[in-house]
């Protein structure tokens, strides 16, 4: 009972004129152990301002010196090395204490089992105040998330003010941080940021321990397996790591990065409160001057700072980065193959394998390229049509059958008209003659031609040519399409009326233009 006595508490209301049995009472201490703590004041001299500034173990260990303290029988380990070892991968308590028998056993002294020597072991980092390292092994993982609170961006200009998000990473040993700014929270710069804080840290790690955003966790049941975005999975693959996101709604899973965030409002957010940013780089900058000054920063309860944890026992252990760094690509799904094996993005066509004409592919998208996916196979790829333009093949000549496939020109419709007839050339030269650039005229005389293939070609040929009788000098499809939906193509041209003769009538006599009389 002794033990549990608060010997500093009874000096000072002892000093402050309660009795023993006053302060029995009133702390529901027993008379006997309050007594037993003044005698030893007493004996040794001292009062409550002698122990005012020492704490309470402290306290009672002057006046109860060895009390309750007891020599084990085994030996002891260095407890110290026990915990650094734990820190390291694929070490284990249960490893460590065999190796801790075979050294005992070796040096013949007694010891202690494996659950005592576990329990010794959560006393030591308790004590110590070591316990927050507990589970967590160098290298091993990297906790991520956005901060809840954000910044601001400035226009100079405008004075337009646009939100900036923080995304934080954390190593959960060192407690190593990484803070990135973004002007919105899409897949882009949720993988950007991630491909920003693997070359901060110089290296990845096999775990990457997500909130359950939809950015990067499609669905997270309770039973079944996680489905992840595949761009993310992507990128954790080609950093040799796997997504592991916390479970739904249970913070703790990922508590390095909470606390981690909740100090980034203060390093950077609040630090930099007075000061007003037009640019995203001017940000970044200020950002990376606070988290270095956070990194640096000591611990309260370990030896050294974030940096130098980081540096001393985790960097090391890091995978190594990829030669390549990963480039950020989104995806297009289930894009059919039209009849001309060629597949649309933005406006622009580009080729597949024409045997997978009529079926659906996925497209990956990255800033250059452009790859299509039949399942997990690639089955071809080509570099992006230049921004802005439009209605532009990509195409290769191996996905085409028959030596692959040609645009259309003004050379190859001129070409198809011949095949029609005179008429038919006629009407399109008039067309490409009315349009300032050539492919202009592609679409209205591919139209006109493309009747052929509703209408014969004779029938095409004879509608054009009662087109041109007209008075419109460039038919196009308006004129020729109503002449063979009416049929008047089909109509025989009638000959021109021929006029018509005397068969009878009045003659005057041969006396009346001789001047002679009847």
């Amino acid at each position: 009972m002794v033990r549990k006595i608060k010997a500093k508490l009874v000096l000072r209301l002892h000093r402050e004129g309660l009795s023993g049995r006053a302060i029995a009472s009133s702390q529901g201490m027993s008379r006997k152990s309050v007594t037993a703590v003044l005698d030893a004041a007493n004996g040794l001299g001292l009062g409550f301002e002698d122990v005012a500034e020492l704490g309470d173990a402290v306290v009672y260990a002057r006046l109860f010196p060895g009390r309750g303290e007891h020599e084990s029988v085994f030996a002891q380990p260095d407890w110290t090395w026990v915990h650094k070892e734990l820190t390291r991968v694929g070490v284990t308590l249960k490893l460590l204490h065999q190796e801790y028998l075979d050294a005992c056993a070796t040096a013949g002294d007694p010891a202690m089992g494996y659950d005592r020597f576990c329990k010794t072991y959560q006393r030591h980092v308790l004590v110590t105040g070591a316990a927050s390292r507990v589970g967590h092994k160098a290298g091993q993982s990297v906790e991520v998330d956005w901060s809840g609170p954000t910044m601001e961006l400035i226009d100079p200009v405008t004075g337009a003010v646009s939100t900036v998000y923080l995304f934080v990473g954390c190593l959960p040993f060192s407690r190593y941080a990484f803070c990135y700014p973004s002007l919105d929270m899409a897949q882009v710069s949720w993988l950007g940021a991630h491909v920003a804080m693997f070359e901060f840290f110089g290296g990845s790690v096999p775990r990457i321990v997500p909130d359950n955003l939809k950015t990067g966790v499609i669905k997270h049941p309770r039973e079944g397996e996680i489905v992840l975005n595949d761009a993310y999975r992507e990128m954790a693959a080609h950093y040799s790591a796997a997504v592991l996101p916390g479970r739904v709604r249970k913070p703790k899973d990922k508590a390095s990065v909470e606390n981690t965030v909740g100090h980034v409002a203060t390093w950077v957010i609040a630090s930099l409160r007075e000061s007003v940013f037009t640019s995203l780089p001017e940000l970044k900058d200020a950002i990376a001057e606070q988290m270095d000054a956070y990194n640096a920063q000591p611990f309260q309860k370990r030896d050294g700072s974030r940096a130098s944890v980081f540096a001393a026992e985790e960097k090391a252990l890091l995978t190594p980065l990829p030669a390549v760094a990963y480039e950020i690509a989104s995806w297009v799904y289930a894009r059919s193959v039209a009849r001309n094996g060629h597949v649309t993005f933005e406006g622009n066509f580009y080729s597949v394998p024409y045997a997978l004409i009529g079926s659906k592919l996925d497209l990956r998208i990255t800033a250059t390229m452009l790859e299509a996916y039949q399942g997990s196979q690639r089955v071809s790829s080509h570099l992006l049509a230049p921004v802005g333009t439009k209605n532009t093949y990509v195409t290769r000549a191996s996905d085409q059958p028959h030596g692959g496939y040609q645009p259309w020109d003004a050379e190859r419709v001129l070409a198809w008209a011949e095949r029609i007839g005179p008429a038919a050339v006629i009407v399109m030269q008039r067309i490409f003659e009315s349009v300032p650039v050539a492919e202009q005229g592609l679409d209205p005389a591919l139209a006109v031609l493309r009747l052929s293939r509703r209408y014969s070609g004779d029938r095409v040929e004879a509608a054009c040519a009662l087109a041109l009788k007209g008075r419109i000098r460039s038919p196009r499809y308006a004129h020729v399409h109503p002449i063979l939906a009416t049929g008047q193509d089909k109509i025989p041209a009638s000959p021109p009326p021929t006029p018509p003769t005397e068969s009878g009538g009045f003659v005057r006599g041969g006396d009346y233009y001789t001047g002679g009389t009847r």
